[in-house]
């Protein structure tokens, strides 16, 4: 047996040297932790840019949903269908620009000036009935009115003015509608082999659910907004095809669309007299009453069940964060977590139902 020292001996422990199991499994843990608390961190940082990935994914799906329900119809590849229907889309948005932009441009330019006027006649008549309330109380009001209809308004702005945001969610989705398989087995690969079938599992039943909750946004958008234009521009009420178009981008919005639609809708009819603003209260009541008692039902019955308070919560954080963008990919998102939560709850319970 050798009488020299060991390396260890000579030199000493290093700092870094745990010897100590415990103290090593710790610091392991640490390790971690800390790493979450980095990847938290950055996701943060890049959640912007991981918000318009997440919108290329959506519209891939949007897209998606159109070529397997054209497919139905006309039998030929995939990627001609999916061809088809990114065509007609272009096609639509021609002609809203081409035949429906100048007039619901202008429309948009006199639509703040419409509820400022009829938002001060709201606070003349509470303060005329005993709601007393100083200058300075009326200014903030008015101000954080026209705030929120401000941003309603900016939506159609960000639709047709956020060009760079929408050109790249739009190529993404493309490119994720093309070939879904390629960035399917990419995320697989980057997972232990025991986890990429549950993967593929989660994925395409998240695939199929926010499809059909998507379906159920675009029908309601449909109808909410062909019905309000027909109904109002029969009436003959100021903007009605602002107002149809506003209401149809805002069924996207559950929860938060529908009386951001119906407020704008009752102000600018109520200035056109008392039998205008009745007529749109009408209106209101009974769109909201075909979507809430058809479509909505029919859309719940196959896609997840979702709480309307995490709904509302969740759009009002990613909306404080995010704006615009975040309010409409709220509901997605929350569909996508629930989605995954459950399926990894089953995962889990798998080896119990064994033993």
């Amino acid at each position: 047996m050798s009488d020299e020292p060991t390396t260890t001996s000579r030199g000493g422990a290093g700092p870094t040297d745990i010897r100590d199991d415990i103290v090593r499994q710790e610091a392991k843990r640490a390790a971690v932790w800390i790493g979450m608390a980095a990847l938290a961190a950055l996701v943060v940082y890049l959640a912007h840019p991981l918000l318009v990935i997440f919108g290329g994914f959506v519209f891939a799906m949007l897209i998606d949903g159109g070529q397997r329900l054209l497919g139905r119809v006309l039998p030929i590849g995939r990627p001609w269908r999916v061809a088809v229907v990114l065509l007609l889309t272009a096609a639509f948005l021609a002609w809203v620009v081409e035949f429906a932009g100048s007039q619901i441009m202008t429309q948009a330019a006199q639509m703040p000036p419409l509820i400022t006027a009829q938002a001060q006649r709201v606070l003349d008549w509470a303060s005329a009935h005993g709601l007393t309330m100083g200058r300075s109380d009326v200014g903030a009001l008015v101000q954080q009115l026209l705030g929120g209809v401000g941003q309603v308004t900016q939506a159609l702005g960000g639709l047709f003015g956020g060009v760079t945001t929408l050109l790249i969610i739009v190529i993404l989705g493309i490119y994720f509608v093309l070939e879904p398989d390629l960035y399917q087995r990419g995320l697989a690969w980057m997972l232990p082999a025991s986890s990429r079938e549950h993967f593929h599992g989660t994925t395409h039943r998240m695939g199929r659910t926010l499809r059909m909750l998507l379906a159920g946004r675009m029908l309601g958008m449909v109808v909410e907004g062909v019905c309000t234009w027909a109904a109002l521009a029969i009436y003959g009420v100021p903007m009605a095809a602002l107002l149809g178009l506003l209401t149809g981008l805002l069924v996207f919005l559950p929860n938060i669309g529908a009386p951001i639609s119906g407020l704008l809708m009752i102000l600018v009819g109520f200035s056109g007299g008392t039998a205008m603003g009745v007529y749109c209260i009408i209106v209101y009541v009974v769109v909201q009453t075909v979507d809430g008692n058809v479509i909505v039902p029919m859309v719940a019955k196959r896609t997840a069940d979702l709480a309307p308070a995490l709904v509302l919560g969740a759009q009002l954080i990613f909306g404080v964060l995010f704006g615009i963008l975040g309010l409409a990919l709220a509901d997605p998102l929350v569909v996508m977590l629930k989605i995954a939560l459950e399926r990894q709850a089953e995962h889990n319970k798998r080896p119990e139902d064994a033993d």
